[in-house]
């Protein structure tokens, strides 16, 4: 029987992807190290049917992002999927081209990310960073300078609406009673409402919340559209929270709004380059709160995404379409091409 290769490049997000994977007897999993060369891992991706791809953009080589050009030198390669649910090394439409589904792991670090996201939102109405840095700064003497506000009683906006927004809105819904602002232009009224949330257009979220918190994919229409604009038509002292993908928001801007004290206070998990330099104007605003994308790292969303991919791979090695598609429009050619390695199509 023809195994079914997987590639991966360094490392794995967590050891169960590796102890999933080993009980299925018709996957091979190839380790690449990374500091191969770039000719030695592309030689060995060549050989693989599936590529375990870091969902991290600046943790993976350019030339191992899977783009066009990567995509020419990999002629057996049949399904690419993100270590998590973002895939911003992948090019969906070169993978489209290719005849190569593009997996993610949406949904499976979702509790993870969101009660993140709700952590950020709560230190920053409650002006934690602020309060951090003036105790460091030995200036902390009247405490009713960092007059905070309470979440109960706030409107909730949030620009996009899939696992993990759904479960910010259950969240704050439950624990706080607070109104939820959906801007979700692929969702009708009737299925954000079933989990809790109000449909709006995007200029009503910003002009109505109190909190903005962001949690759509990046793509070519959700790139910067947090702009200045944006930062100027939300309520001033909005907090505002991101754990979704740098370059959704504009950084300058927002370092601009902060200081104008148009934003009061910003959670930031995502950046432009990750990590951020050290001396990132944003990293230093005592009215931020930052982490290094991690929101969706922790022991239980990391052994969760990567056992669904590891189920994914399986999936498709047993002649089955896998869940999490990323491009469907792929299907007719990629099960040509999978009919032609295998001798049967998939299923599904």
């Amino acid at each position: 029987m023809q195994r079914f290769r997987i590639g991966y490049v360094g490392f794995v997000p967590h050891p169960n992807f590796l102890a999933t994977a080993a009980q299925d007897p018709a996957l091979e999993i190839v380790h690449i190290p990374l500091e191969a060369s770039t000719g030695e891992q592309i030689q060995a991706l060549s050989s693989c049917h599936g590529y375990y791809v870091m969902a991290a953009r600046d943790e993976l080589p350019l030339p191992l992002h899977v783009h066009a050009e990567l995509l020419g030198k990999l002629p057996n390669l049949l399904m690419a999927a993100s270590y998590g649910a973002g895939y911003d090394p992948c090019n969906p439409e070169a993978c489209t081209d290719a005849g190569v589904l593009l997996v993610n792991q949406a949904g499976g670090n979702a509790e993870g990310v969101a009660e993140h996201a709700v952590g950020m939102m709560l230190a920053c109405l409650k002006r934690m960073p602020e309060a951090q840095a003036s105790m460091i700064a030995g200036t902390a003497r009247n405490r009713a300078t960092l007059l905070g506000r309470e979440l109960r009683g706030k409107v909730v906006g949030l620009v996009g609406f899939g696992h993990v927004g759904r479960r910010v809105a259950e969240i704050v819904k439950a624990a706080f009673g607070n109104r939820v602002l959906v801007c979700d232009p692929y969702l009708d009224a009737a299925t954000i409402a079933a989990h809790g949330g109000e449909k709006v257009d995007f200029g009503t979220l910003l002009a109505e919340a109190d909190v903005v918190s962001i949690h759509c994919p990046l793509t070519p229409e959700t790139r910067g559209m947090i702009n200045a604009a944006a930062y100027a038509a939300m309520k001033k002292g909005v907090i505002f929270v991101t754990t979704a993908r740098g370059s959704i928001h504009d950084e300058a801007a927002l370092f601009d709004a902060l200081e104008s004290g148009q934003v009061a206070s910003a959670g930031l998990d995502v950046w432009e380059v990750e990590p951020p330099p050290v001396d990132h104007p944003l990293l230093h605003h005592r009215a931020v709160i930052a982490s290094q994308h991690t929101a969706g790292v922790t022991e239980e969303s990391r052994a969760n995404i990567t056992k669904i991919a590891a189920l994914a791979f399986s999936e498709l090695a047993a002649g089955r379409m896998p869940p999490r598609i990323v491009n469907p429009e792929v299907k007719p050619r990629f099960i040509e091409r999978y009919t032609a390695a295998f001798g049967k199509p998939p299923i599904g």
